[in-house]
This record gives structure tokens, C-alpha cells and sequence, in this order.
């Protein structure tokens, strides 16, 4: 039993909610206690609910991040007007994290290599807007002289990283969501550690909540001590607080600015498949060699310096110092949630939108906003093949009913939906029309649209294109189709415990 208890006494994270829930217990009854002696306060916090609401019906936020919150407000005017100001996207708490540092736009004036912007609008007209946009809002250009490698399997990519990490001569940026000691990170940090012996400079940068439960307290101290250059990102302090939700869900490597790889995978054993908690774990990533690793760079650097609060590296001695040849163009980006542009949906959008044949997508979490419904129905309707892929075996239940809750008003606007039965899909990716696609972190979901620090890597033409799409079609092959047959065994309780989450989904 006291091993039981000092288990749970143990994990950050349910230590954490029961401190968050005991703050907001707290406030419940101290405003109750409050209109008790003083009765006009109930006016006052009814007022203030009032006002709120009106005040978020003006806001710019996306109507479904608005509704739940009007509804909460509604049901519980008394308190719900100061739990949104509180938990709220509120500009108080976006300032408590935005103040930090404000990163200069990203200058490759003096690199060897040249942005293909230019060359690859001339090239691909059509994907004119795509670039320009990604540019013009996260700084990061389109590049040529860059090859290109598809993983199907994060067991490939795992493989090739120890490979050119072991090559390091000059630096390792390493970014990830989750680090958790196993069989994939031990060889990692074995190679680390003896480059940092070899004078190679070494930054590891990992999500706080992300590794609550992966590692031990004082796990960065560890990293120091190994010479290792170390961030935990956005520490987790249980309070009432929005910019707990500010979270960095990407997955970058770097090596010596010449070598990059991005995809959906963190560093643990269960995306390489050493265990098996869901089945078959199924991911998915992407490496460049050449001038276009200098976007990864500077995603890393731009990340790094906010978390720290200063710019404190020349960005330029980081940038490629070798080219490859490539058959396309690449152009990787990062997504923040301190603005008000959400350039990774609006990224998907624009690929759907501009599809005329087919779009492809896999997502492990399926959480969509009335825009994105209506940008892939209407795709769908338009005669584009409109297909997306879902995990058979889940790994949060809740979200699951959440993704499933959407399948019934997709399918019946043309949309195809599939569940890859072997187990767990985690892969993030879009691809349409052999001429376009992308692999990176963002989920179909308000989390990774709206909350979370999310990057891709947008691929232009190519062999790499074609090998993505014949990934799509394997593992189409190993899934199941949702059709009328499907529908009619879906419990009545499941589908109505799946609306209410519905409703609520953007808040959690």
C-alpha cells in the first residue's frame, strides 16, 4: 500500500491535476463563501460573465473555441467568467509567455545557397500561394539543392539518426516532445555523450509535461552533467493558467546544419516498436541533406532562444556548409500559438483546397474545426478522392470517441474514412496530386492547430512524393473502410457521451 500511494505521490501528473483541481475547488468555494456575507457580489460576478461573453463574441478566436466557453459561462455565471480568465486565451496569459523573447526574422542573406522560391514558383505555379504564405508569416523559404529520404517506419529512421549522429563534428540540436529512457534513447545519449567528449556541441531541448512521466526529477541536471546543453521547455507548475497548454509537440534533429529529420516521432521504444502498448505502432519521417536543413535550424534556434529568454548564438556559423541534388523543393516551418495565425491548419486547408485528384491523410487524433470540415467535404464533393487514415487501436480512449464522433458527417459528404487495424497510427502527414505533401508533428486536431509549438516540412515534387503516396496506399491496405455497416454497431451511449466531448473538445 505505501508503495501504491508513493507511486502516485510520484507522477507529476497526477500530483498536478489534483493541485489544479484542489486551486479551483479553492476559488469555487471562496467566491461562494464571498456571496454569502456579501450578496451583491453575485450581481458583480454575473456582470462580469455578461461581459465576458460579449467580449468573446466580438474576439477573433475560432467560433469553436468560442462556443464551449460561452456555454461553460452560461451554465455557471458566477465563477465561469473568472475560470475563462484564468484558463482562458486571454491576452494577460498569452503576455505571460509571449513577453519572453521576441525572435528576429530569420536571415540567410549570407548562406552559400540561395532560397528557390523564385525557381520553384516558376517550376510549380500552382503551389504559388502555399510558399509565399509560409513564408511571409514564419520567415522560412522554399529551397532547391536538398535530398530528400521517406521512412515509412520510425525503425528506418531511428537506424539512419544513430548513423549521422555518430558523424557529428561540429554540432546536435535535438528537440523532441517526449524523451523516455529505453532501448531507442539510451543509444542516442550513448552517441551524445561521446560527441560531446569529441568536442561536439550538444543541445537537447524536451517538453516538460511531455516527459512528466517519462523521466526522473532533475533528469536536465543529468543532461549538464554530461556536457549537454539542456532546456526543459515551458516548465509545468500546477496553476490556473492557459500557457500550461503552450506546449512543444515537435520533433526535430539537426546535425552539423547538413543532415535534418523531422516527423511525428519522440524518442521512446514503443515508436520503434520495442514494445507494444496499442498494437503496431506505425510512423513516419522525413530526412534532408543539403540547404534546405537550414529551416530546421533555424525552427531549433528560434525555440531555444525563447525558451531561454535571449539570443545568445550567431545563427549564420549553424547554416548548411554542403548541397545535394534533389529532384523537388522543401520547405520546412514552424507553428506557435502566441499568434493569431495558425499556419499549420491553414497549410492542410490550402493543400485540400487546391487538390484535384486526390488527398491523402493520416492523423492519429481527429479533432476538427467548421472550417477544416468544410474545406475536406467540399473537396470531397468536388470529385477529389478525399481519403484519411486513423489509428485502429487507441491510445487516450476520450479522444478516440472524439475522432469517431466525426466520421458519420465526413462519410456522408464523400469523405473515406479508414482505421488501420494492425494498432496505433501516429503519423502526421498530407499528401495530394504526386505533387505535394507534408510530413512533420501536426495533428488533425485543435491541439496542434491552436495550442501546441508544431512544425512540417512541405515537400514540392519528387521521387520522395511518390514514395509517400505508395505508403498511403500500403497502409490503406491494412486498414478498415467505416461504411453504413460500421455505423450501425456503434453504441447509442458512445455516440451521445462522443457529442458532449465534442462540444467540449477545444478546451482539452
Amino acid at each position: 500500500m505505501k508503495r501504491y500511494f508513493g507511486k502516485i505521490l510520484g507522477d507529476r501528473r497526477i500530483m498536478g491535476a489534483l493541485l489544479i483541481l484542489i486551486q479551483a475547488i479553492l476559488v469555487i468555494w471562496g467566491l461562494g463563501t464571498l456571496i454569502d456575507h456579501i450578496p451583491w457580489v453575485s450581481n458583480l460576478f454575473n456582470i462580469l460573465s455578461a461581459v465576458i461573453i460579449i467580449w468573446l463574441i466580438r474576439k477573433y478566436d475560432n467560433p469553436s473555441y468560442k462556443i464551449p466557453w460561452i456555454v461553460l459561462i452560461l451554465i455557471f455565471p458566477l465563477f465561469g467568467g473568472i475560470f475563462y480568465l484564468a484558463w482562458g486565451n486571454t491576452p494577460f496569459n498569452r503576455a505571460r509567455v509571449g513577453h519572453k523573447f521576441t525572435a528576429p526574422q530569420p536571415d540567410f542573406s549570407q548562406d552559400m545557397v540561395k532560397p528557390a522560391a523564385s525557381r520553384l514558383i516558376a517550376a510549380m505555379p500552382r503551389h504559388t500561394r502555399r510558399t509565399s504564405y509560409i513564408q511571409s508569416i514564419t520567415g522560412m523559404p522554399a529551397w532547391g539543392e536538398t535530398a530528400t529520404r521517406y521512412f515509412p517506419m520510425m525503425e528506418q529512421q531511428f537506424t539512419a539518426m544513430c548513423e549521422q549522429l555518430k558523424k557529428a563534428q561540429r554540432f546536435i540540436f535535438m528537440e523532441y516532445f517526449i524523451i523516455e529512457p529505453g532501448q531507442m534513447w539510451q543509444p542516442i545519449l550513448d552517441i551524445l555523450a561521446d560527441r560531446v567528449r569529441a568536442g561536439v556541441e550538444v543541445r537537447v531541448m524536451y517538453d516538460d509535461a511531455g516527459c512528466m512521466s517519462k523521466l526522473p526529477a532533475g533528469y536536465d541536471k543529468y543532461l549538464r552533467s554530461l556536457g549537454i546543453r539542456t532546456v526543459q521547455f515551458n516548465r509545468f507548475i500546477p496553476t490556473l493558467n492557459t500557457y500550461l497548454n503552450y506546449r512543444d509537440h515537435r520533433k526535430i534533429t539537426v546535425i552539423d546544419g547538413n543532415v535534418g529529420y523531422m516527423g511525428g516521432a519522440n524518442i521512446a521504444d514503443e515508436y520503434i516498436n520495442r514494445v507494444s502498448p496499442y498494437g503496431h505502432w506505425k510512423d513516419t519521417g522525413v530526412e534532408l541533406r543539403g540547404a534546405g536543413v537550414a529551416n530546421m535550424t533555424e525552427i531549433f534556434l528560434e525555440l531555444w532562444e525563447y525558451a531561454v529568454g535571449s539570443a545568445a548564438t550567431d545563427h549564420l556559423q549553424y547554416h548548411p556548409t554542403a548541397t545535394r541534388p534533389g529532384d523537388g523543393y522543401v520547405q520546412s516551418f514552424g507553428d506557435t500559438p502566441l499568434d493569431d495565425v495558425n499556419v499549420g491548419e491553414t497549410v492542410y486547408m490550402q493543400i485540400i483546397n487546391n487538390a484535384r485528384d486526390y488527398v491523402y491523410i493520416t492523423t492519429p487524433y481527429l479533432v476538427l474545426d467548421n472550417e477544416m470540415i468544410t474545406a475536406l467535404t467540399t473537396a470531397a464533393q468536388s470529385g477529389v478522392d478525399v481519403r484519411i487514415i486513423t489509428p485502429g487501436i487507441p491510445d487516450k480512449r476520450y479522444v478516440y470517441l472524439l475522432t469517431r464522433s466525426f466520421y458519420q458527417q465526413l462519410t456522408r459528404m464523400g469523405v473515406r474514412i479508414y482505421e488501420y487495424t494492425p494498432g496505433f497510427l501516429h503519423a502526421k502527414m498530407i499528401v495530394s496530386d504526386d505533387d505535394v505533401g507534408v510530413v512533420g508533428t501536426i495533428n488533425m486536431d485543435f491541439r496542434s492547430f491552436f495550442l501546441h509549438f508544431e512544425c512540417g516540412t512541405v515537400l514540392y515534387g519528387g521521387k520522395v512524393i511518390r514514395e509517400i503516396k505508395q505508403d498511403m496506399l500500403d497502409t490503406l491496405a491494412l486498414s478498415r473502410e467505416i461504411d453504413e455497416e460500421w455505423f450501425r454497431h456503434v453504441p447509442w451511449a458512445s455516440s451521445i457521451l462522443a457529442s458532449v466531448l465534442r462540444l467540449f473538445a477545444p478546451l482539452m
